[in-house]
C-alpha cells in the first residue's frame, strides 16, 4: 500500500483516544506481514503502543506518530470515515494525524526493502493517547529503550513547515475560598465567586516572558464553577485556567504572578493554586537550534526536491513532541502535510501535500546513511 492507501484504510478504522486497540492491531499486523521486527508496549487505558526495528547504517532515527483522535464532532457534511473531493481526502483525523502516520508508516515499509547498508537505523513508532495525557509517548521514554536515538520526527500536520520547538503547558486549578453569610447581607461575607471572577477577568494584565522563538505564554480560563447554599453568599468557587509558557518560565512563577496579581486586586477570598492533576508529567517547550545537523540537512533535502527554502515555525500549542524534545533529550524535527479542520467537522488532508511530505522524508532519510 502507498501513502494515500494507507490513509484510507487509517481514517477507515474508528480510534477516538483510549479505543486505538483496533488500529494498532491492524499496524502491527502489517509490520509482521512485511518481515519487521515488531514489539508492542502497553498503555494503560489505551491501545497497545506499536513498535517496528530496521537496522541499517548511520544515525538511529526514530518515526513517530499517533493512533488516535479525538470524537466525531457534530456538523460534518462529509464522511468521517473517509471521502475525496479533488486534492482534499476528508475524514475523522485524516490532517491529525492519520495523514502523517500514513506517511511514516509507508517510508518505514519501502526502506524495509533495501538492504541494511543503504538505509539508516529506523524505529517506527505508532502510539495512542496523544489527544489525552500522552500515555503512549511517555510509556516508550519510560522504557528506556530509545536513549540510543539520534533523532526523532513528528509527522504531525505542520502545512508543511519544519517545526523546530514548542511552548510548554500547565493546567492549573485555582480555588477561592471566601465567607458565608446571607444574601441579603452581602457586605458581612466574602462572595467566592465574585472575588474569583476579579481574577480570571484580568490575566490579560500579567505580562509574560519574551521568547525569540516561542513568543509569549498565555492564559485561557477553561471551567469555572460556583454556587451558593440557597439564600447565602457563596464561599467556594473553582476556576481551571490553561497557561502556555515558554523557556525561562516554571510552575514556581506561574504561582508568584497569579499571586501578585491577586494582591494588586485586592482580592478578599483565600486562593489556592494548584497543578491540575495528570498522569503523565508536565509538558515542558524545548527547541531545536536550526543550525542542528539533522536540521542543515532536512533543509537542504527540501530545497533540492523543490526549489524553495522550507519555513520554519515553532508550535504555539502542545503534543507528544515535548515529552521527546525535554525528556528524552533528542532533537525532535516535526514535519507534516497540509490540512485544515483539526478536531473539528470535516477535517481535511491535502493528497498531494500528502505525497511531497513523504518524498522528502525518503530523501532526507537516505541522505543520512553516509552521516
Amino acid at each position: 500500500m502507498d501513502e494515500f492507501d494507507l490513509l484510507k484504510r487509517l481514517v477507515s478504522i474508528r480510534s477516538p483516544f483510549g479505543e486505538e486497540q483496533m488500529i494498532s492491531d491492524f499496524i502491527l499486523s502489517l509490520l509482521e506481514e512485511n518481515g519487521i521486527k515488531t514489539e508492542t508496549i502497553p498503555v494503560e487505558n489505551s491501545g497497545d503502543d506499536v513498535v517496528g526495528y530496521l537496522r541499517g547504517r548511520g544515525p538511529t532515527v526514530l518515526l513517530n506518530g499517533h493512533m488516535d483522535t479525538v470524537n466525531v464532532s457534530d456538523g460534518w457534511k462529509k464522511n468521517p470515515w473517509g471521502e475525496v473531493e479533488g486534492d482534499r481526502f476528508y475524514g475523522l483525523g485524516s490532517a491529525d494525524m492519520k495523514g502523517g502516520l500514513a506517511v511514516i508508516l509507508s517510508v518505514f515499509l519501502e526502506l524495509s526493502k533495501l538492504p541494511k547498508r543503504e538505509r539508516p537505523d529506523l524505529i517506527f513508532t505508532a502510539v495512542s493517547d496523544e489527544e489525552g495525557y500522552s500515555r503512549g509517548t511517555w510509556e516508550l521514554i519510560k522504557s528506556g529503550k530509545f536513549r540510543q536515538t539520534d533523532l526523532v520526527l513528528v509527522a504531525e500536520p505542520t502545512n508543511e513547515r519544519l517545526m523546530l520547538g514548542a511552548r510548554g503547558r500547565f493546567v492549573i486549578m485555582v480555588k477561592a475560598r471566601g465567607k458565608k453569610s446571607h444574601a441579603a447581607r452581602p457586605y458581612l461575607g466574602i462572595n467566592a465567586i465574585e472575588e474569583l471572577s476579579k481574577l480570571i477577568s484580568n490575566l490579560g494584565k500579567i505580562k509574560m516572558r519574551q521568547h525569540p522563538k516561542l513568543g509569549k505564554g498565555s492564559y485561557c480560563t477553561l471551567h469555572f464553577s460556583g454556587s451558593s447554599d440557597g439564600l447565602s453568599v457563596p464561599d467556594e468557587a473553582v476556576a481551571v485556567i490553561d497557561r502556555h509558557f515558554v523557556l525561562g518560565e516554571s510552575w514556581e512563577k506561574v504561582v508568584d504572578e497569579l499571586q501578585s496579581l491577586s494582591k494588586k486586586l485586592s482580592i478578599k477570598a483565600h486562593l489556592e493554586i494548584e497543578k491540575y492533576s495528570r498522569p503523565t508529567p508536565d509538558m515542558l517547550p524545548y527547541t531545536v537550534r536550526e543550525n542542528n545537523r539533522f536540521v542543515r540537512l532536512f533543509k537542504g533535502t527540501y530545497r533540492r526536491l523543490f526549489g524553495q527554502n522550507v519555513e520554519i515555525t515553532y508550535g504555539a500549542s502542545v503534543g507528544d513532541f515535548n515529552y521527546f524534545g525535554t525528556y528524552l533529550r533528542r532533537p525532535t524535527l516535526v514535519f507534516g502535510p497540509v490540512g485544515g479542520n483539526w478536531h473539528s467537522s470535516d477535517e481535511w488532508v491535502s493528497i498531494s501535500s500528502l505525497r511531497r511530505v513523504k518524498e522528502t522524508y525518503l530523501n532526507f532519510l537516505m541522505s543520512l546513511v553516509d552521516r
